[in-house]
Order: structure tokens, then C-alpha cells, then sequence
């Protein structure tokens, strides 16, 4: 049968058809733990981690699964270990123009997750957070931004499962600014910091995208696709930036190995934070095996419209 006819079909049965939400939250000390039945999908960290008293961290996805039940995510990788899972960190934090402190390595920046709640609908559970991000300079912490994260978990289809990551950062003292790296990579934001398998691969709407040195345009979904679990088809996590996020579509620091994947937002140049909030929305989709890029437009056209 011709794809061109089955697509649609397919798109709507996963999304309009399934069966009621077998999500289910288990709330730890650490942090919260989200099932579908008696499958992993993912760990939301409140409480900080460092390693040694270094690099520390804290509400972040890891680990996140595969719908095979393999963890795709790594904390603490040997080559960077200021990396860590599913995660948005900016390098530079300025005020008053002048830089206080690096939130991609951590350096005095502490985030302190103060409210949390989990919420259960038909077809999804939302983890909603309250995070403090702190200016540590010696013994003294000062809140500088709240940031408000939204994690939700849609009931999974056989081929894939949906998870949307939406921040809003709303900066609690004036003249308050955050930026990419101070260099012509700008890397910084929404970032994947993923078990890469050696034959993974950047495909977007239209095309295959090589990595470069610096960021590269890949529209406004990307697909990275590999054999994320060993001795089975292709599979992977597509990742969708929504129209609505500045900039869009934002550009991609993207590596083969070692290292993280990063929508990079706002890149080198520091953009100011606002009473307003900065908003920014993802989405990704974790599928088993390889979806066709026709069916990945039509899922992407389905999030832009929302």
C-alpha cells in the first residue's frame, strides 16, 4: 500500500484512538517518576545532584526511555560532565551587562525546584515546576529568575509516544540578560544530551543535515534517528520547535559524538529577560522505529497548529 495514503490514516488512529491514559507519577525524594503500565518513560530530578560537589543540577529528564524500556539519556558523561540529559542552560547570565554567573557548567547558579505538582488527564500527565535559579556568591544565594516548566507525557501510540518541554523564564531583578557561549558557536537552551549510537543520523523535513563546528538551519523539526536500541530497527527522538518560540526556526549545534544536541537560543548575543517571560516550547517524539518524514510533517503541522 502506498504511504501516501496510509499517513493520514495511521496519524489519526495514534492520536484519536487510543485508550484511556495508563500514565501514572510515583513521587520519590529524589524526584518523580513517570510510567505508562509497567513501562519506564521517564525521571524528572528535583532534588540538586553534583558529582564530587561539582557541576550540579537538578530538574532535568533522566533518565528518559526508549519504548523498548533502554535508557537513551546520559548525567555525568566522562567527556562533559556538565551535561545531563533533557535539559535548558544558558552560558552566559549578565546583569547590568556584566556576567554573574554560567548556568551551562553551573557555576554560581543553583536551581531550587519549589513547587511541583503532577496532573492527570484523559490522555496525559503534566509535571508542572516552579524553579528558582539562584546567584551563588559566597554564602549568600539570591533568587534572580523563576523559571516555570511544563512537562507533559501523552499516552504513547505502538510506533511512538509525544512529550512537550515548555519554559518560561520571568527574571526577579531588572536589567537581567541570558545568552548563548561567548563565541561563534552560541550554544545554549533547549539541549539532548544523548546515548549516541555510531550510526546516528540528522534528518530534517526535506533533508539529511551534516553536523558543523558552528550552528546549522534544519527547520523546523529535526529527526535523529540510529540504533538507539541495540539489535533492533532504527529508532530515535524527533524534536519539534514550535513557531511561536523567537527566532524560529532556531538554528542547531548538533555533534556525531560526545557531546549534547542544542536548539540554539538566543545564540552569542544576550537577549534581556522581561516581566513578560521569555517563552519557549519543544516537543519531542520518541519512536520505535523509523518514521517516515511524511508522517513526522503531518505530527509537526498537528503541534503548530495548537
Amino acid at each position: 500500500m502506498a504511504y501516501h495514503l496510509i499517513f493520514p490514516v495511521l496519524l489519526f488512529f495514534a492520536l484519536s484512538c487510543a485508550g484511556p491514559s495508563r500514565l501514572q507519577g510515583v513521587t520519590t525524594q529524589e524526584g518523580i517518576e513517570i510510567l505508562e503500565g509497567d513501562s519506564k518513560v521517564l525521571f524528572y530530578q528535583i532534588k540538586p545532584k553534583s558529582l564530587n560537589g561539582k557541576f550540579e543540577r537538578a530538574s532535568y529528564i533522566h533518565p528518559l526511555y526508549s519504548l523498548s524500556g533502554n535508557v537513551i539519556t546520559e548525567d555525568f558523561p566522562g567527556d562533559h560532565p556538565h551535561h545531563h540529559g533533557i535539559y535548558s542552560a544558558w552560558h552566559q547570565i549578565l546583569l547590568n551587562g556584566r556576567p554573574i554567573a554560567d548556568g551551562w557548567t553551573g557555576e554560581n547558579l543553583s536551581l531550587q525546584v519549589t513547587n511541583t505538582k503532577v496532573t492527570k488527564e484523559s490522555k496525559s500527565l503534566t509535571i508542572t515546576s516552579e524553579v528558582l535559579w539562584q546567584h551563588v556568591a559566597g554564602g549568600d544565594r539570591q533568587p534572580i529568575v523563576k523559571e516555570n516548566l511544563q512537562i507533559v507525557v501523552h499516552s504513547s501510540s505502538d510506533d511512538y509516544r509525544v512529550i512537550d518541554y515548555d519554559i518560561e523564564l520571568v527574571p526577579l531583578m531588572d536589567r537581567l540578560q541570558i545568552g548563548g557561549s561567548d563565541d561563534e558557536k552560541g550554544y545554549g537552551g533547549f539541549s539532548l544530551r544523548l546515548k549516541l549510537p555510531d550510526d546516528i543520523r540528522f534528518v530534517a523535513k526535506d533533508k539529511e543535515v551534516e553536523p558543523q563546528v558552528i550552528s546549522v538551519a534544519a527547520g523546523p523539526w529535526l529527526d535523529l534517528k540510529g540504533s538507539f536500541d541495540k539489535g533492533q530497527t532504527q529508532s530515535g527522538v524527533a524534536v519539534f520547535c514550535h513557531p511561536s518560540n523567537p527566532g524560529a526556526p532556531q538554528p542547531w549545534i548538533l555533534r556525531k559524538e560526545k557531546s549534547m544536541q542544542n536548539v540554539a537560543y538566543p545564540g552569542r548575543i544576550p537577549v534581556d529577560l522581561t516581566k513578560d517571560g521569555l517563552k519557549l516550547r519543544y516537543r519531542m517524539v520518541i519512536h520505535r522505529s523509523e518514521l517516515p518524514e511524511k508522517l513526522l510533517e503531518e505530527l509537526y503541522q498537528r503541534y503548530a497548529g495548537k
